[in-house]
């Protein structure tokens, strides 16, 4: 890395106390934490990994130092120390979209709200009014399987399977659907991104540099397989 592009001194002492602060905010919220799935907890937690992982970039980038935090990463994984034989498991899916033609969002909810009078659409609602009849006329899978019928595109999107000793009660988890997960009990966990595409084109990419010389050799069958699904 140049001189010019290293981070500043500012920059790695703003980095510090940014972590000085996550710290703080996290030890009050396991102070005043209510059961063993508080989701404030985990929210701290997460800002505080991801304050840390920011400093000991800009650290090692600066002075070539680096901290003892260990951040977990997708590729790494939290190991996994739920039950051995899970009673009960939930799965949790995160898809996101970016709406790219409103119009075309708007004029399918329009369609829906034609031949449905339980589909309430405020006309100068857009699109957030057309995403709630949307999602209330079709199943997630089929808008992921048309979206761009929607004028949506997709993003990334993951799927975990999370273990459990037991079923939750009904009701029990509806206020905050997601704050209860340990990533610990993550049994297995999927995700769909384009920068898998992005690492594959730049592998292939030195494998061809690599055999750009080997003219004589006999081309083989074998192709580098896309990365689409990448379980934990």
């Amino acid at each position: 890395m140049s001189d010019a592009a290293l981070p500043t001194v500012a920059e790695v002492r703003a980095a510090a106390e940014a972590v000085k602060a996550a710290l703080d905010r996290h030890l009050a919220a396991v102070e005043r934490r209510i059961g063993d799935e508080d989701p404030d907890v985990y929210a701290a937690f997460n800002e505080l990994a991801a304050a840390a992982e920011e400093y000991d970039e800009l650290l090692y980038d600066r002075y070539d130092e680096v901290t003892p935090f260990e951040i977990p990463t997708p590729e790494d994984g939290v190991p996994y120390t739920g039950p051995a034989e899970p009673a009960a498991f939930s799965v949790l899916i995160r898809r996101d979209y970016a709406v790219v033609e409103p119009a075309r969002l708007i004029a399918q909810a329009e369609r829906v709200a034609a031949h449905d009078r339980d589909a309430d659409f405020v006309q100068d609602g857009g699109t957030a009014d057309a995403l709630g009849v949307l999602f209330g006329e079709y199943e997630p899978d089929e808008i992921a399987s048309r979206y761009k019928d929607f004028g949506l595109e997709e993003g990334d999107s993951t799927l975990w399977i999370a273990a459990s000793e037991e079923m939750a009660e009904p009701g029990e988890w509806l206020g905050s659907p997601f704050g209860h997960i340990d990533p610990q009990d993550v049994l297995h966990r999927f995700d769909v991104s384009s920068v898998f595409d992005e690492e594959a084109d730049e592998f292939e990419d030195a494998e061809d540099s690599d055999d750009a010389d080997d003219v004589d050799d006999v081309q083989g069958e074998d192709e580098t397989a896309r990365p689409g699904l990448t379980p934990a």
